[in-house]
């Protein structure tokens, strides 16, 4: 039997991210992800005792678009998900995606010692994880 090497949430991990306010826009949140080309967006915590919040796409088709409100009269915090499932960089991505199947999530934040050092999605761990794994 083979040793099979363990594939960690921080060899799969997108380093590029946004963090944004709450009190931020939609209108300028989609500035920032247009510049990224990402589908999310990291929220800032407000104080050292708040947690931190993601932004996604979907989130503001069902409730800007889907509802036809204005993104420039919708702040970030009307939309995001606050509080966010998170995962430690050192996590084997297998147990990482079975996380992900229990609470039904696409992508989490990585967070190392209190500040988030990434974002992982089922995207990278199949494409970056997975193929690790056949080589």
């Amino acid at each position: 039997m083979s040793e099979r090497k363990i594939v960690r949430v921080r060899d799969v991990m997108k380093t590029d991210f946004d963090m944004v306010d709450g009190m931020a826009t939609v209108s300028e949140a989609l500035t920032a992800m247009r510049r990224l080309q990402t589908k999310c967006l990291m929220v800032d915590k407000r104080h050292p005792d708040d947690e931190y919040g993601m932004l996604l796409v979907s989130d503001i088709a069902r409730h800007v678009l889907g509802r036809d409100r204005s993104p420039d009269r919708v702040n970030v915090y009307e939309v995001m998900a606050k509080p966010v499932v998170s995962v430690e960089p050192d996590m084997d991505i297998r147990y990482c995606a079975r996380l992900f199947e229990r609470f039904n999530l696409t992508r989490a934040p990585v967070v190392e010692s209190g500040k988030v050092v990434g974002i992982v999605s089922f995207t990278d761990m199949v494409l970056r994880g997975m193929h690790t794994d056949s080589e």
